[in-house]
């Protein structure tokens, strides 16, 4: 499986699955504000990159932020 395919299977296949399609993928309001973040290299060159999330943003709250920027 290429990076890409794990990706969408952890997150749009999943949200298919639980009838969210139309609140996810996008960020503008009336969708659910979740977003992480990872430093160094792009996960679409190296999913293990997802391993180590250093932001996370919850509901539009960041409840995480390692990357020493606001």
């Amino acid at each position: 499986m290429q990076p890409i395919d794990a990706i969408r299977a952890a997150t749009l296949s999943s949200a298919d699955a639980m009838g969210w399609s139309a609140k996810v993928g996008a960020l503008e309001p009336g969708h659910y504000a979740d977003v992480i973040a990872v430093e160094g290299k792009s996960p679409l060159a190296d999913v293990t990159v997802l391993q180590s999330v250093q932001f996370v943003m919850k509901g539009g709250v960041v409840v995480r932020n390692d990357l020493g920027r606001n």
